[in-house]
């Protein structure tokens, strides 16, 4: 399987309560909760206060961010990040397993699978189907918060799996990559509101929803399955690819997605439609709300 070649992109929950019941998280294992909900209708430290996997630490999308920008999650700096995770007992040669507990199977994971990524971490998993089946699948979970003593982190940001709002603006023009975005169709195609904001899509854009790459239980598709789907939408997994969303969060499944297919090297457009909407022409911006309405 492709996940077992490339770093073991996914691990399933079999693998990790058996990692879990042998002891291994420590110094060369941590695992990760970064779960994330709107405020009004999940508490995500809270219900990671009550139940979460043994031995897992809460990563908190909220703080391990740039929050100088106007923009929502935005990448912290090397630093900044490297301080976070290392308060978290992660070093270099440490073995991440990220999930989340989104009634999805999974949301915010691949965005921190991502993050470890493009800060240099290549041994990083997402488990495969989320907390919601860890639980389904009888696992054990806890209430008891683990302390693990501070590790050193040293990060280095790969500036090729990351794409900035000129080079996506440059790009508009001459069409060096191809660019997918992960929202769902009616604010890929601007006849909803897309969290507050006219919604549309960037010029020359694919839409592929990040829910369509998981099966109904919420766990990954198959490598073939994925495959299928790229080449359906016309999206050549040989040449350069970015994804884009709403704020560089489901546009992470999508490279997840891409990888177990063989692709390591996709990028993200970390501003997203939060940032172009603000910073684009509005030429710049395809919608069928802004058509109709002329």
């Amino acid at each position: 399987m492709a996940a077992q070649v490339l770093g073991k992109a996914l691990v399933s929950s079999k693998w990790l309560a058996e990692a879990v019941k042998a002891g291994r998280v420590g110094a060369g294992l941590r695992v990760l909760d970064a779960s994330w909900y709107p405020p009004q209708e999940r508490n995500a430290r809270q219900e990671f206060r009550e139940s979460h996997i043994p031995g897992a630490s809460f990563f908190d999308i909220e703080e391990c961010r740039d929050k100088s920008s106007p923009y929502d999650f935005m990448l912290p700096s090397e630093a900044g990040f490297a301080d976070y995770v290392g308060q978290l007992g992660i070093g270099n040669d440490t073995h991440v397993v990220v999930y989340d507990g989104d009634k999805l199977g999974t949301f915010y994971a691949p965005r921190a699978w991502w993050m470890f990524r493009v800060f240099g971490h290549r041994q990083v998993s997402v488990l495969n189907g989320g907390f919601k089946n860890w639980v389904k699948e009888g696992h054990p979970v806890t209430a008891e918060v683990s302390q693990p003593p501070p590790a050193v982190f040293k990060a280095k940001l790969d500036k090729s799996l990351l794409k900035t709002f000129e080079e996506m603006m440059e790009n508009v023009g001459s069409k060096r990559f191809q660019v997918v975005d992960s929202r769902p169709e009616g604010r890929f195609r601007g006849t909803e509101l897309d969290q507050g904001l006219e919604s549309g899509h960037i010029p020359g854009a694919v839409n592929m929803p990040f829910q369509s790459f998981l099966t109904e239980t919420g766990h990954e598709k198959s490598v073939e399955e994925i495959q299928q789907m790229f080449r359906e939408k016309k999206v050549d997994l040989s040449k350069p690819l970015t994804i884009t969303c709403r704020k560089g969060v489901t546009a992470c499944h999508i490279a997840l997605a891409a990888f177990l297919c063989g692709k390591p090297d996709v990028s993200i457009y970390d501003g997203s439609w939060s940032e172009w909407f603000h910073r684009a022409p509005p030429e710049y911006k395809v919608s069928e709300m802004k058509r109709n309405r002329a």
